[in-house]
């Protein structure tokens, strides 16, 4: 393949920047001067994103549409909701150009976290913790009483893309009853595949309900207050999706009123959520500062999927996460 122009949008540390620029070699790496080193961020539009063949980050939407050479975008975010629209499938589309994702980079910490979620609310590690830090007691029975096993119950797992597999691999030692939304699915699923008409009785099912849809148009507000009612008392909510999939107002109404164990949240909408928001006082909730993506080698591994997913282009062989 002829050297391209390839543009990143992306702020790296050194390590991972050193080894984006050996990786992309022999193309040309080109710095727009619209960058930046938080990953949700939306960069201004750059005349050099204009000129690019391949684009690595999370370019302008409005520099994908008017790009004329370019041939490939690939996100730094597991998330794309601001390209999911028309304009931008329909200028991809004209020049049959393809959009992907680093949701590879996100499956492992995703999923580590939503069973550490899990976990946590089995095993009620919370009210120790805050036994801890206040009357430093010794409530043994209280907590044991309340105390479960993750092994055998029913998981409801909305959502079956990257994470939601790995998460279903991290749960098959627990044997737990798993039912799935798939959007499309291919009959590979580890458990029973639950169509969105059926999801009601599938809530009033579960026992723990865990959340890894992205943001579209389709899924927003898919959790909603209709769902949520028909959640048992002794359920609970998680989420490691997007905070927009959820009606919050009507998962803050259900965890005030109890009619919920609790919710263990690593997004919600808006993020960040301000210091004031009823949610961080909400009986039973837990919050994450969206962090459950996170690792110490995140940078290192956003390059490190880029640059495999690069000499897949080279050869002309399919590109892996690609969403458009």
């Amino acid at each position: 393949m002829d050297p391209r122009i390839i543009a990143c949008t992306t702020v790296f540390p050194a390590d991972a920047a050193r080894l984006l620029v050996e990786g992309v070699a022999p193309h040309a790496l080109a710095l727009p001067a619209a960058r930046s080193a938080e990953n949700l961020a939306v960069v201004a539009p750059d005349p050099v994103v204009l000129g690019a063949e391949v684009v690595f980050g999370q370019p302008h939407p409005d520099d994908v549409c008017a790009a004329p050479r370019l041939r490939w975008v690939h996100l730094s975010t597991a998330g794309y909701a601001r390209y999911d629209v028309p304009s931008v499938r329909a200028a991809l589309a004209a020049r049959g150009a393809v959009l992907t994702t680093s949701s590879g980079v996100y499956a492992d910490p995703c999923a580590e976290h939503a069973l550490a979620f899990l976990l946590a609310a089995s095993r009620r590690l919370p009210e120790c913790l805050e036994n801890q830090l206040g009357p430093r007691g010794w409530p043994d029975a209280p907590v044991r009483s309340r105390s479960a096993l993750l092994r055998g119950r029913r998981v409801l797992l909305l959502g079956f893309g990257a994470i939601g597999r790995r998460l279903a691999a991290l749960l098959a030692p627990f044997e737990v009853d798993l039912r799935i939304l798939r959007s499309r699915p291919r009959g590979d699923e580890p458990g029973r595949v639950v169509a969105r008409d059926a999801l009601g009785d599938a809530f009033a099912w579960a026992d723990h309900v865990v959340s890894t849809l992205p943001d579209a148009e389709s899924t927003r507000r898919l959790v909603s207050r209709a769902l949520l009612a028909r959640m048992r008392p002794d359920a609970w909510f998680f989420n490691v999706g997007r905070g927009a999939t959820v009606d919050q107002a009507a998962l803050l109404e259900a965890l005030e009123a109890r009619r919920l164990a609790g919710a263990y949240l690593d997004v919600t909408d808006p993020e960040p959520l301000p210091p004031e928001h009823p949610l961080w006082r909400a009986p039973g909730c837990f919050i994450t500062p969206h962090t459950a993506g996170g690792r110490r080698e995140e940078p290192v591994a956003q390059v490190e999927h880029f640059l495999a997913n690069l000499r897949r282009f080279e050869r002309g062989e399919p590109l892996v996460d690609r969403v458009i």
